[in-house]
């Protein structure tokens, strides 16, 4: 359990990088400087274009949700790859529902962000493989954080963090009974991988596959007014 005031940092990052990334950044500046030092001018270079590259994977810009309230926005920096209905109930809702997944690559922000704001109900981790998450299959083989949400109006949405090939490390920085607000800071995959949103079945689905979308701002779908 992460502790609360390192929670708190992490959320409300004011830093233009992300504060998971600090050990590895020291740690690969140190490393080329000392091999400066020995003399070593290709381990230095190769250490130091390293160190620069997780500087830019763990970079954290500021993002303004400028969305209609019944929006629901990306949690994530990346590429759709479904936007599309559901008929089945083996999903984190357990119902027929709306999802969208998007894949990060290595070159995309990795922060994730609330697609909606309510109050986190439950966390759930699945341990599992690490295909690539590119394929269908990492939904549910591989491991993954589960993320129910409900909304203030009582809606409810999942979002999954799911593990990749390479990424074998899932960050998430809130708690059941949390409130939070749509586009904060709420956890990291590193290195590459995907996220999952599930949404109600008649959201109106806004987001295509292919689409380039950004976290907290880019609008995946809209909730339908409750009858």
């Amino acid at each position: 359990m992460v502790a609360p005031r390192i929670r708190k940092t992490r959320i409300e990052n004011r830093w233009p990088v992300a504060r998971e990334g600090i050990p590895f950044m020291a740690a690969g500046a140190l490393l080329a400087c000392v091999s400066g030092l020995l003399g070593w001018t290709v381990a230095g270079s190769v250490l130091g274009f390293l160190t620069c590259f997780v500087v830019y994977f763990f970079r954290d810009p500021e993002r303004t949700p400028e969305a209609p309230d019944d929006a629901v926005v990306s949690p994530a920096d990346g590429r759709v790859l479904t936007a599309s209905v559901r008929r089945d109930d083996r999903n984190p809702l357990g119902r027929p529902c709306a999802q969208v997944s998007i894949f990060m690559s290595l070159f995309n922000v990795h922060v994730n962000r609330m697609v909606a704001s309510g109050t986190v109900k439950e966390l759930r981790h699945h341990p599992g493989r690490f295909f690539s998450a590119n394929l269908d299959k990492a939904s549910e083989e591989n491991e993954r954080s589960e993320l129910t949400l409900e909304t203030g109006d009582g809606r409810t949405l999942a979002v999954v963090q799911v593990a990749g090939l390479v990424a074998r490390r899932i960050a998430c920085w809130v708690k059941p009974g949390d409130r939070v607000v749509r586009g904060q800071r709420y956890g990291l995959i590193r290195f590459g991988s995907r996220l999952d949103v599930f949404m109600p079945e008649d959201t109106d689905i806004v987001a295509e596959p292919g689409d380039r979308v950004r976290a907290g701002e880019s609008v995946l779908g809209t909730l339908r007014p409750q009858r």
